[in-house]
C-alpha cells in the first residue's frame, strides 16, 4: 500500500500527490519519500521528474528536479553513482556533488538522507524499530544475487531481528523475463529460489524479484517486510521503466532518521 504525501506530513509546500511515503509502522521515527515520474520539468522521454544525471537528460533539468525533491527533505540526499554492486557507504559521509560508486547507504545520523535511484530495479528501505539506523539498497537482480541487501544490513550493525524492510516499486513478476542463467545463479545460492521463477518456455522464465528479496531478508532474520506489490513496467503513467522504454528517467527512494 502507498501513503500519499500531504501538507500535514511535511512543513514544506505540498508536493505532487503521486509522490509517496512508505506505508509501514515507522513513520513517526523515520522519514521516507518515494518519487514517481510526475512533478518535474523534464520533457519526453524523461517526463517529467527525472532524477538521473546519467540517462541523457540535460544537467539543468536534473538539477531543477532534484531541487524540487530537496525541498521535502532535511538535507541534500546522498546521491550515489550506482554500478549494480554491493558497496555500502555512510550517507552522512557523502560530499554533495561527489557521488561515490556504491549501491547502498546507511545512516545513524538524524537528518542524513539515504537515496537510491531506480527504473525497474528494486529499492529496499530498511530501519530498526527504534528509528536509530536506516538504510537503502539498490537491488537489481545482480546486486540482489551478490548480496547487496546482506551488505547493507551488515553495515547498519544492528541485529537483523530488530529491522523492518519496505520494498518499493520495481518490475513485477508478470513482466520480468529472464534467461535460464539468471535462474540457475539464484538456485546455486538457494534452492528455494525456484519458487520465484515461472517457466514460459524456450529457457525463459518470469522472475519475481519481490519474492527473491523476501527470501534473502528472511534468510538473515528479517521477517517484517512491507510493500512489494507494484510493477514499474505495467504502470506507465506513474513509473519510469528501463525494461519498457529503454531511454527513460529515474525515480528515487529516500529514507532518513527524523531530526
Amino acid at each position: 500500500m502507498w501513503k500519499p504525501i500531504t501538507s500535514a506530513d511535511t512543513p514544506a509546500e505540498p508536493v505532487d500527490l503521486s509522490w509517496r511515503e512508505a506505508d509501514w509502522p515507522l513513520a513517526g521515527k523515520v522519514g521516507t519519500l518515494i518519487t514517481t515520474r510526475d512533478g518535474g520539468v523534464s520533457p519526453p522521454p524523461y517526463a517529467s521528474l527525472n532524477l538521473g544525471d546519467h540517462v541523457g537528460d540535460t544537467a539543468a533539468n536534473v538539477a531543477a528536479n532534484r531541487a524540487r525533491v530537496r525541498e521535502q527533505l532535511p538535507a541534500e540526499p546522498a546521491w550515489l553513482q550506482q554500478v549494480h554492486g554491493i558497496t555500502v557507504v555512510d550517507a552522512a559521509s557523502v560530499t554533495p556533488g561527489q557521488p561515490p560508486q556504491a549501491d547502498a547507504s546507511f545512516s545513524r545520523t538524524p537528518g542524513a538522507v539515504c537515496c537510491i535511484m531506480t527504473a525497474d530495479c528494486l529499492p529496499v528501505l530498511l530501519a530498526d524499530r527504534a528509528g536509530s539506523v536506516v538504510g537503502a539498497a539498490h537491488a537489481g537482480w545482480r546486486g540482489l544475487l551478490n548480496g547487496v541487501i546482506e551488505a547493507t544490513v551488515s553495515a547498519m550493525n544492528e541485529p537483523a531481528a530488530n529491522l523492518v524492510a519496505w520494498l518499493g516499486p520495481a518490475i513485477g513478476p508478470d513482466a520480468f523475463e529472464v534467461g535460464a542463467e539468471v535462474r540457475d545463479a539464484f538456485l546455486a545460492h538457494d534452492v528455494h529460489a525456484v519458487q520465484a521463477f515461472d517457466p514460459i518456455g524456450d529457457d525463459k522464465y518470469l522472475a519475481d524479484i519481490y519474492l527473491l528479496a523476501r527470501q534473502r531478508l528472511a534468510a538473515i532474520g528479517i521477517s517484517e517486510v512491507y510493500g512489494g506489490d507494484e510493477c514499474t513496467v505495467i504502470d506507465r503513467e506513474r513509473y519510469f521503466s528501463y525494461r519498457r522504454d529503454g531511454v527513460t528517467g529515474r525515480m528515487a527512494s529516500l529514507i532518513w532518521i527524523k531530526p
